[in-house]
């Protein structure tokens, strides 16, 4: 009897020849690994040979078309109906508009959004939605740098030659409970692709890319005995974090020292891209996204109703770099340039002044997003630097709808930004609340100058 035979013939044999082909299914060999990080802390990435042979081709750029001359009349002045990309000369908005075309829609061309009897016609709805496209593509560029750096963003980033990304995310339709005889998953239990096949909730994009939960889970201090975080919280987390590394093609440690994940001072620096990414994210689902679902037909809304939105495998599809990096966007000088206040565009941007802050805030909302959030981080910032300074916060609302449901909004709005004021270290004794000025608050219409907190600082 030969010696494969005998180890064969045995149960434990068998048992552990099988616990070795399981293991290999993990992770088939060869694979490669690269060290990231100081040596004994575990900081290594783990990439597959024969994953990165199928997704390299995939992350091709196409060639980039010559530059086309400035000079001459401007594209608003020669066209009729041209509301974005208008400042650049007829033959670079020309060649904008061919390109974007075959990173979108090759096989249909320019009919795709234009009625071509009539390319002034805003009739066809794909046109409405490019043309927001463009300047969600003109704010991540000129705007989100923290997170794109001078490398940006073209339509191919997430259309790679389809009408419609690959990659985008609706929200799911809820359990059937069946009259209530069957127990409550809670989003769990159902081993989808999107979370690693594990139990772990199955939509941490609502949450976290939607609304504005929070992401860290753990607490700050040795056995806390106040930590208001629940195992929910941390399984959601761990949920989106099996989103990003499947979207990326990396492992935990592209982003995090395995020596402390919750530290920052000792993180890669991709961890810091990574939370500004996050919060680019949520921008453009809320800021450029849920506005156009009314615009799609109910063919392209989801089984909820709502609009495709966008999340990290959208740009990355599975590369650590959009497109490897490739920088596309800088070939088109168009899509580098800040998108022009247009009616549905983001809510205005916090000003500037240090002294005082404006913060908007979204229909029937308390809850500052997108780049209002970076506004409070500002104010906050402000304050710290400056010990004794104190701030008058008054909210305000808009006149339509009922007057006494307005008033709350105004105040939950004021009591939002103060709340965060106080969570951040400020004292109780900076922070003075004020009714808004009727004059200013009685604004005639849904008007999204009205829907805001105004900060004074003294």
């Amino acid at each position: 009897m030969s010696m494969i035979t005998r180890l064969v013939s045995s149960p434990l044999a068998l048992l552990a020849l099988a616990g070795t082909f399981l293991l290999a299914g993990c992770e088939r060999p060869p694979v490669e690994s690269i060290q990231h990080g100081y040596r004994g802390t575990g900081m290594v990435l783990v990439y597959n040979p024969r994953t990165l042979e199928r997704q390299v081709p995939l992350n091709q750029p196409p060639a980039s078309t010559p530059p086309a001359p400035t000079e001459g009349p401007k594209a608003k002045d020669a066209f009729q109906n041209v509301k974005v990309l208008g400042d650049l000369s007829v033959a670079e908005f020309t060649r904008h508009m061919n390109a974007i075309s075959q990173w979108i829609a090759p096989k249909e061309g320019c009919a795709y959004c234009h009625n071509l009897q009539n390319l002034a016609d805003d009739s066809k709805y794909t046109k409405v939605v490019a043309r927001r496209m463009i300047q969600m593509t003109q704010h991540i560029n000129a705007d989100w740098k923290t997170h794109v750096a001078g490398t940006g963003v073209t339509c191919y980033t997430c259309h790679r030659g389809q009408p419609v990304p690959q990659e985008v995310w609706f929200t799911p339709v809820p359990q059937d409970l069946k009259a209530n005889f069957i127990g409550d998953r809670a989003g769990q239990n159902i081993a989808a692709v999107n979370i690693g096949l594990t139990s772990l909730p199955e939509d941490p994009y609502t949450p976290f890319l939607k609304e504005d939960k929070p992401i860290r889970v753990t607490g700050s201090v040795h056995l806390p005995n106040d930590n208001p975080s629940s195992i929910k919280q941390a399984e959601y987390t761990y949920a989106l974090m099996f989103h990003m590394t499947q979207s990326l093609g990396v492992n935990c440690t592209f982003c995090h020292n395995t020596h402390s994940f919750q530290t920052w001072d000792s993180a890669p620096t991709q961890r810091v891209t990574a939370w500004h990414g996050i919060r680019m994210v949520r921008d453009l689902n809320n800021a450029y996204l849920e506005g156009l679902t009314p615009t799609f037909p109910k063919n392209r809304l989801g089984p909820q109703g709502d609009v495709a939105k966008v999340f990290c495998a959208t740009c990355h599809q599975g590369a650590y770099k959009p497109v490897y990096g490739a920088q596309m966007a800088k070939d088109y000088a168009g899509l580098m340039l800040a998108a022009p206040a247009s009616k549905g565009a983001a809510l205005p941007a916090p000003t500037d002044e240090p002294r005082h802050s404006v913060l908007y805030f979204g229909v029937g909302n308390a809850t500052l997003e997108g780049a209002q959030a970076k506004g409070l981080a500002q104010l906050i910032a402000t304050m710290s630097a400056a010990p004794k300074t104190t701030a008058i916060i008054a909210g305000y609302h808009s006149a339509s709808g009922e007057l006494a449901a307005n008033q709350e909004l105004a105040k939950q709005r004021a009591f939002s930004v103060r709340d965060a004021l106080l969570a951040a270290g400020i004292a109780e004794k900076r922070v003075t609340l004020e009714k808004p000025a009727k004059a200013e608050a009685n604004l005639s219409g849904e008007d999204p100058a009205a829907r805001r907190v105004e900060v004074s600082l003294k």
